[in-house]
């Protein structure tokens, strides 16, 4: 097994958010064929802030974690600041990930961006910060 921070092992042993919010106002799903590893994240926006978010994950512990940490940066983020989250802050925030996982931090934060993008398009808004 790598060699996980204790954040990434909390946050695998003990995820967040974890579930699907049942009438989404945004939806964002990725998928990297070559891992396997799978992500759908669901938000509920009030007053353009994310009130809810919650998410699916199949994947490795690095994945699971990275969805966990995803969702704890996002909840209570204006839309534009939960477009700043980079996948580079998601690995800094769970103390770093082996090498070999950091496309997990890639996939949290793009489904994460795709769920506001989503809800951005259903309610015919734009935002020139979409990554």
């Amino acid at each position: 097994m790598p060699d996980y921070s204790e954040k990434v092992m909390d946050h695998f042993t003990n995820p967040r958010n974890i579930g699907e919010i049942g009438e989404a106002d945004g939806t964002g799903e990725v998928g990297n064929p070559v891992c396997g590893d799978m992500m759908k994240f669901t938000i509920k926006v009030k007053d353009n802030r994310i009130e809810d978010v919650k998410y699916l994950t199949f994947g490795c512990g690095a994945a699971i974690a990275v969805s966990s940490m995803v969702s704890e940066m996002a909840k209570g983020k204006t839309l534009e600041e939960a477009l700043q989250i980079t996948n580079k802050q998601v690995a800094e925030e769970l103390g770093g990930l082996p090498g070999n996982k950091m496309h997990c931090s890639n996939l949290g934060a793009d489904a994460l961006h795709k769920a506001i993008e989503d809800y951005m398009e259903k309610h015919g808004t734009k935002s020139a910060s979409v990554s």
